[in-house]
């Protein structure tokens, strides 16, 4: 397909014309696709409807009667379970509420009120407590740290994990950074996996930070959402951080929430004794114990057979990223107006588009029929600085109804193109 700066006036108007003629096809189908939110399909979720078996017994394998309060920290199993998939040993998890985010959520707040050490560091201490947030990333981080006014500095994000030189600067700078955001194996929304270097540069920046109540957020939400099998390795950032002597300034999570249920799973936290016990402090004082019975529903369920299950998910998913990756080679590869990232697992394809175009693009697609994550929402504060970025999100649209996405999509991005070159052509640019 020949460059769109390489096309005449000529055949730049009559691209533009067949682009027109068949998103206004599109609009008067009255469309109602929606690729916004990472959720999982029916499909995949009916792959855990065994979860709804009776439990043969509500005993855990310490006693504990799943039944009532108590285990703060969860039963043995689900911890255990949690360690599976943080790779790191039972005793260093803890495992509550049904997401991951909750315990983003309260790990960051206890940071922010009571401190994760036991002493009197707390982030509510400095003036302006702030946090680096490699971009694009992932929005729902961004809504924490505006919750909790925590400011948010971008650090680039490159095919191997945030740019680690930038991160270090930054940090060793202003002793008012207290941290940073990471989504290390298929990162959202590039699908990315860091590199062995990165993670080791991640282990030894709380050492290298000016602040010496620095934590690496370590959103492993993606762990084992692998297309193919064996799958993708990750080095292991606590190992690093025991090494390093970084330990206490690191804080794992990760969760069953894509996994199984997404309303209806468990989350995770690991780390030092410092930080869970910390964590425990905020849990005792908004509950008297997790939800013991679906904590131990999972573990019965997925205990020794996570990849299993998890290449059942594959199946499911890895046609409809291939569907994408198609779509957008077939309608856009050699335009030279448009990249896109090709991620092996996880839930997302990274879109970028000629600079002061995304936000159109998302406009003119919600005309047609298509809803999309809002531009600059994989940028802090909704503010993408080049308006570039769109973030695509294949999986709970059916085959059918994502292609027929993909190409209004496509079809938006060819216009919003189109119509930026003619109007630079027309102002001499």
């Amino acid at each position: 397909m020949k460059a769109l700066e390489a096309l005449t006036a000529t055949e730049l108007g009559q691209l533009r014309q067949r682009v027109e003629r068949e998103l206004a096809l599109q609009r008067a189908n009255k469309l109602a696709l929606d690729l916004s939110r990472g959720k999982p399909s029916p499909e995949q979720l009916d792959l855990s409807t065994e979860l709804n078996e009776p439990l043969a017994s509500l005993i855990a394998e310490d006693g504990t009667d799943a039944r009532n309060y108590g285990a703060l920290r969860g039963i043995p199993e689900a911890r255990a379970l949690g360690g599976e998939l943080m790779n790191v040993t039972a005793d260093r998890v803890l495992a509550a509420g049904n997401s991951s985010l909750f315990l983003m959520y309260q790990v960051a707040a206890t940071a922010m009120q009571r401190g994760l050490w036991g002493d009197d560091r707390r982030w509510s201490r400095a003036e302006g407590p702030r946090m680096l947030t490699p971009v694009p990333g992932y929005d729902r981080h961004f809504t924490i740290c505006e919750s909790l006014g925590i400011e948010m500095i971008n650090v680039a994000m490159l095919d191997h994990g945030p740019d680690m030189d930038q991160a270090r600067r930054l940090a060793a700078e202003d002793a008012s950074i207290k941290g940073i955001w990471c989504v290390p194996k298929y990162a959202n929304p590039t699908g990315c996996i860091y590199a062995d270097e990165t993670v080791a540069a991640m282990a030894e920046l709380p050492r290298a930070a000016a602040a010496d109540d620095f934590v690496v957020f370590w959103d492993n939400a993606y762990a084992v959402h692998d297309f193919e099998f064996p799958a993708a390795p990750l080095a292991n950032l606590y190992d690093l951080a025991v090494e390093a002597g970084t330990a206490e300034h690191v804080a794992l999570f990760s969760s069953t929430s894509k996994m199984t249920y997404a309303s209806g799973g468990l989350g995770f936290c690991g780390g030092s004794d410092a930080l869970l016990n910390a964590l425990e402090g905020t849990l005792s004082l908004m509950c008297i114990g997790p939800d013991k019975v679906t904590q131990l529903r999972h573990a019965r369920f997925l205990s020794g057979r996570i990849e299993e299950h998890m290449a059942r998910h594959a199946a499911v998913l890895k046609p409809k990223f291939a569907i994408v990756d198609g779509v957008l080679e077939e309608e856009l590869g050699g335009l030279g107006i448009a990249r896109w990232t090709r991620p092996k697992g996880g839930y997302f394809v990274s879109l970028t588009t000629p600079a002061g175009t995304a936000a159109e693009i998302v406009k003119q697609a919600a005309d047609v029929g298509l809803k999309l994550t809002p531009a600059g929402a994989t940028f802090p504060y909704g503010r993408d600085p080049n308006d570039d970025n769109i973030r695509i999100a294949p999986s709970f649209a059916p085959q059918n109804e994502l292609e027929a996405a993909m190409r209004v999509l496509a079809g938006c991005v060819k216009l919003i193109a189109i119509a930026h070159l003619q109007r630079e052509r027309r102002n001499g640019g």
